[in-house]
C-alpha cells in the first residue's frame, strides 16, 4: 500500500511539470510580442517625428533670411532670448517687493491723522496724514496739482507708470554734470516707494520701484495715484501730504491756498528738508519760482499767470521759536502703528487723540543741554550729534527723546534707529552674568595680561593692577577682567541676560564682546539700565499713556493694557550692581555725573578710536542714556564717556529731580550728605507750579543759569578715563 502510493505521487508531479512546460512557452511568446510592439513604436514615431523635422526644415527655407536681414533677425533673436533672461531676473529679485501688495490695507498701512498730547493734556504735535475722503482730489487747487505735474512728471496721463523719456533725459543730463543733477522716477515709481520702499539707493530698490509702479498702474486710476502721491508724499516739518502741509506752513486749508503758496508746497517734493519754508525761506521761495516756471514750460499756465505770483512769493508761518519734540512724536508714531496691529479698532478709526508720556519741561532740558554742550564743546572734541533718551524704570514711560541737533537738517533718530558700539557701557551686563553665576562684588579676579587666540585686550594707561575686587574692577572700567569673567561664564549667557533686559539689536559673540565691541541703541540702553532701578524688573518702554479714537472713546489705556512687569535678574544682583555703579559715579569714572542730593548710579563708555562716547545711569526715579559721536563714525577729539556725556547727563538728571519726591535706589542707602529720599527737593517745577514769569522771560533767565554753570565747568574740563589702547 505504502508502495503504491508513492508510485502515485510520483505520477502526479511528472503530469504537473509537462502541464507547466506549455504554459511557459506561452509567457515567453506574450513579452516577445510585447517587445516587438514596442520596437516597432519607437521606430514609428522617430521615423515619423524625423520626416516632421525634415519637412519643417524644408518649409522655413523658403524663409531664410540674406544679407542685412539675417543679421538683423539674429540680433533680434538675440536680443528677445536676453532680454527674456533679463526679465525673469528682474522678477525673481522684486519678488519680495510683491509680497507686500499682498497685504489687504497696503492703501491705509500709514493712513493716521494723530493729534499727541503731552503727559498733562496740553497738545505738542501732528502727525500723520489726511484720509483719502478727507479732501477729495476735486476740491484740490487745480494750480497746486498742476504745479506738482509740471515740477515732478509732465507726462503723468501719458505714460504706463515709468517716463522713458524723462529717465533717458535725466540719464543725459546728469552724463553731462557728471553727477545726479535730475531724477528720472515718474511720480507713480515715488508713490511706489513712499507706500512699499525705503529711501536706500540701490539698484534692487529701483527694480522693486519700477515693477511696483506698473502694478499700481495696472490697479488704480491715474487720479487715485495722484491722489495717493498728494495725501502720501513727506512734505518736511514732520509733515505728509498737501494737506497737512498747508496747515503747517500756512496756517490754512488747503482749499484757500494761493498761487504762491501751492508753487512753494509743489517744490517740497524734491527735497523737503532743503527747501521747508520754515526752516531757509529764502531757498523755498527760489524754488517755489522755479515751479512757477515749470509750469510755464509744460503749457499749464502763461507768464501773465504766474507773475502775480513770482512778485508777491508765499509768507511761511515763523516757527523758528517752536520747539516742537519732533523726534519723539516720529517715536511715537511708530509705536503707534505698532499698536494698531494688536488692536483692531485702530484699523477702522485712524484719526486718533494720543496722550503721550512725554514731559515737555523735561524734554525741554534734554534738548538744551544737548545743543549747549555741542556749541561750546563740539569743535573742540571734533564731535557733531548727539542723542537722549529718559525713561522711568517702573512703567517704561519715556519722558524726554533727543534723536539729534537739529530735526530740520536730519530726521534721523539716533536715539531709537542708530546702531552704536556702546564700549565700557556694555560691561554692567557682564557683571550681572557674574552675580547672577556666584561671584559677588568683592570676589577677586586677576588684572593681569590675557590673551585669547591672539587677541590681547588692554588697560586705559598700558599697566595693570594685579588681583581687584570686581566692584573696584569695575569703577575703574578694567578691560581684562571682563574678559576673564566671559571666558569663565560664557558669553552666550551674557548675550541671553542683556537681550532679557532691553537689548534688542544683535549682539554677535566675539572675543571682544565684554568690552562692548557690538551696536546697541540709545533708548535700549537707557531702558536696559532701567532694570536695575527697579530691582531687576523688565517694562519695555513706551511713549503712548491712552489712545482715543474720533469719537473720544479710548481704545488703549497703558494703566489697563501695560503689560506685566518681567523679574530678568535677582533683587539680590540687581542691589549688588547698584552698589557697584553708585561707586562709579562717585569713585569712579562717571565723577561729573553727580547730581547733589541724589543717589545716582551709571557707567561711562568709549568705543575703538574714540568714536563714540556714552554715559548711561538712573536713579530710583529716572534712567537715561547719553550718546555723543559723529554720522560718519569719524574719531572724535579724544571724547571720552565721562566727558560731554557725563556733564549732559548730570545736567538732565539736575532738573528731573528739582521738586519731586526720591525714590530710593534698591539696596543703597540714602544719598550721600543725609538726603532722605523722601524728601521734595527744594524749587517745584515749571508745568506744576503757577507761571510768575512769562516764557520768554524763564527761557532767558534759565539759558543764563546754564551758561553761567558751564563757565563753571569748564576749567575743570578734560578728556577723563578713557579707552586703553581701545575701550574704556
Amino acid at each position: 500500500m505504502n508502495q503504491r502510493s508513492g508510485d502515485g505521487d510520483r505520477d502526479d508531479t511528472v503530469s504537473t511539470r509537462r502541464d507547466s512546460a506549455p504554459r511557459h512557452g506561452r509567457i515567453r511568446a506574450r513579452m516577445l510580442s510585447v517587445d516587438a510592439w514596442v520596437d516597432t513604436m519607437l521606430w514609428r514615431v522617430l521615423t515619423g517625428l524625423r520626416t516632421g523635422l525634415e519637412g519643417y526644415s524644408a518649409w522655413l527655407r523658403r524663409f531664410r533670411a540674406r544679407g542685412f536681414g539675417r543679421v538683423a533677425a539674429e540680433l533680434g533673436s538675440d536680443g528677445l532670448t536676453f532680454g527674456l533672461l533679463g526679465l525673469v531676473l528682474m522678477l525673481v529679485l522684486a519678488q519680495d517687493a510683491f509680497e507686500q501688495t499682498e497685504r489687504a490695507d497696503w492703501r491705509t498701512t500709514e493712513d493716521f491723522s494723530v493729534t499727541f498730547l503731552d503727559r498733562f493734556g496740553n497738545e505738542v504735535g501732528h502727525r500723520g496724514i489726511l484720509l483719502n475722503d478727507t479732501v477729495p482730489l476735486e476740491e484740490i487747487p487745480d494750480y497746486l496739482v498742476k504745479a506738482t505735474l509740471a515740477t515732478e512728471d509732465r507726462r503723468f496721463f501719458s505714460h504706463f507708470g515709468i517716463d522713458v523719456m524723462g529717465t533717458f533725459r535725466a540719464m543725459v543730463e546728469n552724463l553731462r554734470a557728471r553727477t545726479v543733477v535730475q531724477g528720472g522716477s515718474s511720480l507713480t515709481q515715488q508713490l511706489a516707494k513712499n507706500l512699499f520702499l525705503s529711501n536706500e539707493r540701490t539698484l534692487k530698490r529701483k527694480i522693486n520701484e519700477a515693477f511696483l509702479a506698473l502694478w499700481l498702474e495696472m490697479n488704480l486710476s491715474k487720479r487715485e495715484i495722484l491722489k495717493l502721491y498728494l495725501d502720501r508724499a513727506y512734505m518736511g516739518g514732520g509733515t505728509f501730504g498737501v494737506a497737512a502741509a498747508s496747515e503747517f506752513y500756512f496756517g490754512k486749508n488747503v482749499r484757500e491756498l494761493s498761487l504762491a503758496e501751492a508753487a512753494m508746497l509743489a517744490g517740497l517734493f524734491k527735497a523737503p528738508t532743503k527747501y521747508a519754508p520754515h526752516v531757509n525761506l529764502p531757498a523755498a521761495r527760489a524754488r517755489a519760482n522755479e515751479v512757477l516756471t515749470n509750469m510755464v514750460q509744460a503749457g499749464f499756465m502763461t507768464e501773465g499767470q504766474v507773475i502775480g505770483a513770482r512778485r508777491n512769493p508765499a509768507v511761511a508761518i515763523d516757527r523758528s521759536k517752536e520747539r516742537s519734540p519732533d523726534y519723539f512724536l516720529d517715536y511715537a508714531f511708530n509705536q503707534l502703528k505698532e499698536l494698531a496691529r494688536t488692536h483692531p479698532r485702530l484699523a477702522n478709526d485712524r484719526i486718533v487723540t494720543v496722550r503721550t508720556t512725554l514731559d515737555p519741561g523735561l524734554q525741554r532740558q534734554a534738548e538744551r543741554a544737548t545743543l549747549d554742550t555741542l556749541r561750546q564743546y563740539g569743535a573742540r572734541y571734533r564731535v557733531e550729534e548727539a542723542a537722549v533718551a529718559v525713561v522711568v524704570p517702573e512703567t517704561g514711560a519715556v519722558r524726554a527723546m533727543v534723536g539729534g541737533k537739529d530735526y530740520g537738517a536730519s530726521q534721523f533718530n539716533r536715539a531709537v534707529d542708530a546702531l552704536r558700539q556702546p564700549g565700557s557701557s556694555f560691561k554692567p551686563f557682564v557683571y550681572i552674568t557674574a552675580f547672577m553665576n556666584g561671584y559677588k562684588p568683592s570676589s577677586v579676579v586677576p588684572d593681569a595680561p590675557i590673551t585669547i587666540g591672539g587677541w590681547s585686550p588692554r588697560n586705559y594707561g598700558r599697566s595693570y593692577a594685579g588681583a581687584v575686587t570686581l566692584k573696584t574692577a569695575l569703577t575703574k572700567s578694567i578691560n581684562t577682567v571682563p574678559v576673564r569673567l566671559a571666558q569663565a561664564l560664557g558669553r552666550d549667557k551674557i548675550v541671553d541676560n542683556a537681550h532679557h533686559m532691553g537689548l534688542t539689536s544683535e549682539l554677535p559673540i566675539t572675543r571682544a564682546l565684554p568690552l562692548g565691541v557690538a551696536e546697541v541703541r540709545v533708548l535700549d540702553m537707557a531702558s536696559a539700565y532701567s532694570v536695575f532701578a527697579n530691582d531687576g524688573l523688565r517694562v519695555p518702554p513706551t511713549p503712548i499713556l491712552e489712545v482715543r479714537d474720533s469719537n473720544g472713546e479710548t481704545i488703549y489705556d497703558l494703566s489697563r493694557d501695560r503689560p506685566v512687569p518681567e523679574r530678568v535678574i535677582t533683587r539680590e544682583a540687581s542691589e549688588e550692581m547698584n552698589d557697584v555703579l553708585v561707586n562709579v559715579i562717585e569713585h569712579g569714572t562717571g565723577r561729573r555725573a553727580r547730581v547733589p542730593g541724589v543717589t545716582a548710579a551709571g557707567k561711562t563708555g568709549t568705543t575703538q578710536a574714540y568714536r563714540d562716547a556714552w554715559f548711561v545711569g538712573y536713579t530710583g526715579n529716572y534712567a537715561a542714556a547719553v550718546w555723543f559721536g559723529n554720522d560718519d563714525f569719524t574719531s572724535t577729539g579724544r571724547m571720552t564717556g565721562g566727558s560731554l556725556p557725563a556733564m549732559t547727563w548730570q545736567s538732565i538728571m539736575e532738573y528731573a529731580h528739582n521738586g519731586i519726591e526720591l525714590k530710593p535706589m534698591p539696596g543703597v542707602d540714602a544719598a550721600p550728605g543725609g538726603t532722605d529720599p523722601a524728601l521734595v527737593a527744594g524749587a517745584t517745577r515749571s508745568g506744576d507750579r503757577p507761571r510768575l514769569l512769562r516764557e520768554p522771560s524763564m527761557e532767558v533767565l534759565t539759558g543764563i543759569g546754564a551758561r553761567l554753570e558751564a563757565i563753571g565747568k569748564r576749567a575743570a574740563l578734560a578728556p577723563a578715563g578713557g579707552a586703553a589702547g581701545s575701550i574704556e
